[in-house]
């Protein structure tokens, strides 16, 4: 099968995880990269087969098919448009834009120039997360009562030439909970259906570079009952769980370890005393192995396979734009003191 050429637009240390991990996608081939500073998408040319390297990704199209981008979220539209517009399928790092005007924009053109659009949100593709849904969709340990997911970071401000991180500045469109969380939200949605309604408190304790919050807690109640929980902090100077996924249900607790790379089981055969700290107490249903890489590789083997057969990905524009909503109205819900109506997202 002839492989999909694609460009990669943004050099940053996010884009070298994904150049590493296109390398062992056999369907797709990384022909041309940009950045604005061209010392970047040269050393991440340095791991690939002689790629078109440029710093204005308007020189690009002649050479792709299909382009990754992982630029500032203030530049997601121009350049999502620009390819669209030129024929051209669009794999959008998060989050898909800043507005939904912007996002609604990029879907409509791209429906009707007729390319892929999809949000990168690997985590939906990893096979941790995979087999956890297929767990909890089987029915077999009954309803969901509540779905946790705790990540911990540590965000600084600063880069090599001692220039602020754009995530300190308005272009971030927001805060730990749009810029992160909307990994999350989209797995929550994912995982529990229909939400009813939620509230989000963020702070920027710790993390004073961030023009909004660095940590946040967002709760949200859904159609069939089951609370959503997620927690996270870029301002973490230690951490236990790393990325954590739990899950309870009527017949025991689902839950992955992403860093142990392991899909556990917690029922009433491996009941535990909570204050018991050497806890074992617990079946491995999956393992990964010891890789604790972000997995990018699938998502992008997804992407590459909806541009061949025309399939909608899973993570489509309008599905995207669904978790944003969730987390906009939350954060308007926070001015107010209210909490967020979800129910017509």
């Amino acid at each position: 099968m002839e492989k999909l050429r694609l460009g990669l637009i943004g050099c940053g240390g996010m884009m070298k995880n994904h150049a590493r991990a296109v390398n062992s996608v056999d369907t797709v081939e990384i022909v041309a990269v940009c950045d604005i500073i061209r010392e970047r998408a040269e050393e991440v040319a340095t791991v690939l087969n002689a790629p078109f390297i440029t710093t204005d990704f308007t020189e690009m199209t002649e050479y792709v098919d299909a382009v990754l981008v992982a630029l500032p979220h203030d530049l997601h539209y121009e350049c999502g448009m620009f390819f669209a517009r030129h024929g051209k399928h669009v794999l959008m790092e998060k989050p898909l834009c800043n507005t939904e005007e912007e996002c609604l924009s990029l879907i409509k053109t791209c429906e009707e120039m007729g390319v892929t659009l999809m949000c990168a949100y690997p985590v939906r593709f990893w096979p941790g997360i995979i087999k956890l849904k297929e767990m909890v969709d089987s029915g077999e340990y009954g309803r969901v009562i509540q779905m946790s997911v705790w990540t911990e970071q540590l965000t600084v401000i600063g880069d090599d030439d001692g220039r602020p991180r754009w995530g300190a500045s308005a272009r971030l469109g927001g805060g730990q909970f749009f810029s992160h969380g909307c990994h999350y939200v989209d797995l929550m949605l994912w995982f529990l259906g229909k939400p009813i309604k939620g509230i989000h408190f963020g702070t920027r304790v710790g993390t004073e570079w961030l023009l909004k919050e660095g940590t946040s807690a967002a709760i949200m109640y859904f159609e069939n009952g089951a609370i959503g929980y997620h927690g996270a902090t870029w301002g973490a100077r230690g951490t236990r769980m790393g990325y954590d996924f739990q899950i309870q249900t009527e017949k025991g607790m689902l839950e992955y370890e992403h860093a142990a790379g392991e899909v556990r089981l917690y029922d009433q055969n491996t009941a535990h005393n909570p204050g018991d700290s050497e806890n074992t107490a617990y079946k491995v249903i999956w393992s990964r192995g010891t890789d604790a890489s972000k997995e990018t590789q699938y998502e992008i083997a997804h992407f590459v396979s909806c541009v061949k057969t025309g399939e909608t990905p899973l993570t489509n524009g309008y599905e995207t734009l669904r978790g944003l909503r969730a987390i906009w109205r939350m954060y308007e819900a926070e001015k107010t003191g209210f909490v967020a109506d979800l129910s017509d997202l």
